[in-house]
């Protein structure tokens, strides 16, 4: 049983076609069959059902799944560290993050990264929490910034969880023509009368100040649902409603200003998050250093963000396994 065998055989798994991972693969067909052909006489079962059309996996192969993730994730990270020894002149990392922090902590810390080690490959997966956790316990990201909000891991993994800052939600109007009148902050009752523009459903964020509303018994003036943050944003700009965001999301936005949020105040909990028993790479280590500093340098910048770094643990490892 080799690397590329074992490669060959999640690629298959993901797509659910030889024709496609090969494709994916760079290899041809023949070559990818003669490869999971060999990896199960190997292991001595059938790792596939093979079907016109279809291509599902056997007890065997769901067994082997996640370890092969594993195996090939490891292999990456020492093939990487071993290439990177020389001073972080290349390398990968593969960061997550949710799209609200990815235009404020996460924009600001890959600058920096760059800035000090431009030989390094970047890769940013822009999703919600959730999913970014299941991309950490498949191996498909190294670390990852995650809202406490969006619920457990999967279970069959440890993850390894360093709490940075807390942020208060905001409500963010157009700094030309607000309609919140001037003041450090609103409750939910008067926010319930204004225009308001919602996100898409999709994000965590929807689906806490749906909850506040139902909570207090209020029901949102909605002018506008379905928007995802970049566009929530233009269109708060254009006078079209006030919206409910993160604090840092506001961060470099002079044509937005924001009032806190009281009556209930809502806060969540961004932390970085890896696989605790995946040996990080030197480039993954370098951008975790940048992304506490980063996070420490933006809670100095806005009272409604706090620095929760002081009371971090580097080995706050939580243990999630199928049996708790």
């Amino acid at each position: 049983m080799n690397l590329e065998q074992l490669r060959g055989f999640v690629e298959v798994a993901r797509l659910g076609h030889f024709t496609r991972a090969s494709e994916s693969l760079h290899l041809a067909q023949p070559s990818l069959s003669r490869q999971i052909s060999t990896l199960e006489r190997e292991l001595g079962a059938e790792l596939f059902h093979r079907a016109r059309g279809h291509i599902g996996l056997t007890a065997a192969g769901e067994a082997l799944l996640p370890r092969a993730q594993r195996m090939l994730a490891e292999a990456e990270s020492i093939r990487e560290e071993m290439g990177e020894l020389a001073g972080l002149r290349r390398g990968r990392v593969r960061l997550g993050a949710p799209p609200t922090l990815c235009i404020s902590l996460v924009a600001e810390a890959i600058s920096a990264f760059h800035a000090d080690h431009p030989g390094v490959d970047l890769h940013l997966d822009e999703s919600g929490s959730r999913l970014l956790v299941e991309q950490l316990a498949v191996g498909a990201v190294d670390i990852a910034l995650i809202t406490e909000s969006d619920g457990p891991p999967p279970s069959g993994f440890s993850l390894a969880r360093m709490p940075l800052l807390t942020e208060e939600l905001v409500v963010v109007s157009a700094a030309s023509a607000p309609p919140v009148a001037v003041t450090p902050a609103i409750g939910l009752e008067h926010l319930a009368t204004l225009p308001l523009i919602a996100l898409d459903e999709t994000y965590e964020l929807r689906a806490t100040t749906d909850a506040a509303f139902r909570s207090a018994g209020l029901t949102p003036n909605h002018v506008l649902e379905g928007a995802e943050m970049d566009a929530l944003l233009r269109f708060v700009e254009r006078g079209v409603g006030v919206a409910v965001v993160p604090a840092m999301v506001l961060l470099d936005q002079p044509a937005l200003r924001s009032v806190r949020l009281t009556h209930p105040m809502m806060r969540r909990t961004v932390s970085l998050a890896h696989r605790a028993d995946v040996t990080p790479a030197v480039a993954v280590a370098a951008m975790r250093r940048v992304i506490v500093a980063t996070a420490a340098e933006v809670a100095r910048r806005d009272p409604a963000i706090t620095s929760l770094l002081e009371e971090a643990r580097p080995a706050n490892v939580t243990r999630l396994d199928s049996e708790e």
